[in-house]
């Protein structure tokens, strides 16, 4: 049964808006099911809201509003600036995609935002991955690592991600080792038939989170070091992250679980900002030749729950820290595939990496998401693996030029 609450607006506000309001209001309250932003020409005037029953209304609302007032009335609404567009193509997209994914058995939902992935579908991904890695090492001298899954909460705070993204979190626990505790577990875990929330007390450990990206097991690698100011690192790794999605999670555009290839430029001030620049135009050139269609813009990162959150949103879209490739799945509508990003010393004195003896290291980040990437690739060429063949062997052409 519909619970449909709808909100007006104290004041309208700019349609520019919509977007940075709409990828929040789920995290704002789990019993929010739907909602609608209700608009007119220029602005946003309400949101109708479809709410789990016994829901109190006028607390969501409030909720919304002060979000709305803290968080999205303040951003200054500015225009995405275009980096890079590819070339024009015309591309049939297929309606329902996901579903014929499911149907093939190419792809199983297991869970809210997880997916199990079929041979053709791994074969895929590992051939787009094998491509920027290989980019990666011939032509910026990448070392590659292999993380482990789990990262230290530790490490976590000092890259700033609770003060940014608590709503992104994903913590990992365990029993507290008594022999006292496992038994008043068991206990509880008979008389509840079942895992429910009663079990939280019995955990004390909260040392360990789920990564929700690779570049921070890099700077936790490199913490407390020094580094001769004439030498640079180029760092590259695959792994899986993990970010909470709420009820945004959707096909293979955004898990909760999905695997990233990172790379980390490390080194002084011009070489990242080169690095990153380089990265970007091999990118380009490389998903030309993929025949991908898409587009490269100013982006910024999803800050939520904080004072400043418009100011952060803000000085990124104006310094250029961070761009999006995004890349289409229907005719109107892009998924962000990679992020090329700058982060100046930040990391380099959070994390005690020194160049040389007084200056701390400056670092940079590209960061490709595999599954959205795949997910892209086969919205433009379809379902035949023909073509995929014939598409990837120009790809390899155009990594080894």
């Amino acid at each position: 049964m519909k619970n449909i609450h709808s909100i007006i607006l104290d004041k309208p506000i700019s349609i520019g808006h919509a977007e940075e309001l709409e990828k929040r209001i789920y995290f704002i309250s789990a019993n929010i099911h739907q909602f609608q932003l209700v608009k007119d020409e220029n602005s946003i005037t309400g949101i109708e809201v479809n709410l789990l029953q016994g829901t109190d209304p006028v607390g969501i609302e409030d909720k919304i509003k002060s979000v709305i007032n803290n968080e999205i009335v303040i951003q200054k609404v500015l225009p995405p600036r275009v980096v890079w567009k590819s070339d024009k193509r015309n591309t049939n997209f297929q309606d329902e995609l996901f579903d014929e994914l499911l149907e093939r058995e190419m792809v199983t939902e297991m869970g809210e935002g997880q997916v199990c992935f079929g041979e053709k579908m791994i074969s895929l991904m590992d051939n787009l991955d094998r491509m920027i890695k290989e980019l990666t090492i011939s032509q910026f001298g990448a070392t590659e690592y292999r993380y482990p899954t789990l990262i230290s909460t530790k490490t976590l705070e000092k890259c700033g991600y609770f003060n940014s993204f608590p709503h992104f979190l994903m913590f990992v626990t365990r029993l507290h080792n008594d022999i006292d505790n496992y038994r008043d577990f068991l206990e509880d875990y008979k008389s509840n038939n079942g895992i429910g929330s009663y079990l939280l007390p019995h955990c004390q450990n909260v040392d360990y989170c789920l990564p929700p990206t690779m570049c921070y097991h890099t700077y936790h690698q490199f913490q407390n070091t020094q580094h001769d100011e004439s030498q640079n690192r180029v760092i590259t790794s695959i792994g899986k992250s993990f970010r909470y999605e709420s009820k945004y999670h959707r096909t293979l555009e955004r898990l909760w679980d999905f695997s990233i290839r990172e790379i980390v430029f490390m080194g002084s001030r011009d070489f990242v900002l080169e690095s990153r620049h380089q990265f970007m135009e091999a990118s380009f050139a490389l998903f030309q030749k993929l025949g991908l269609e898409g587009h490269c813009e100013v982006a910024s990162d999803p800050f939520f729950c904080s004072e400043d959150t418009a100011a952060k949103i803000f000085n990124q879209r104006m310094q250029e820290l961070k761009y999006e490739l995004r890349l289409k799945v229907t005719s109107d509508r892009t998924i962000a595939a990679a992020s090329f990003n700058f982060h100046d010393h930040f990391f380099g004195e959070q994390f005690n990496i020194k160049r040389g003896e007084t200056e701390w290291m400056t670092t940079g980040c590209v960061g490709f998401g595999i599954e959205r990437l795949a997910y892209a690739f086969i919205s433009q060429h379809g379902l035949d693996e023909v073509r995929w063949s014939k598409v990837l062997s120009e790809g390899y052409g155009g990594v080894a030029n």
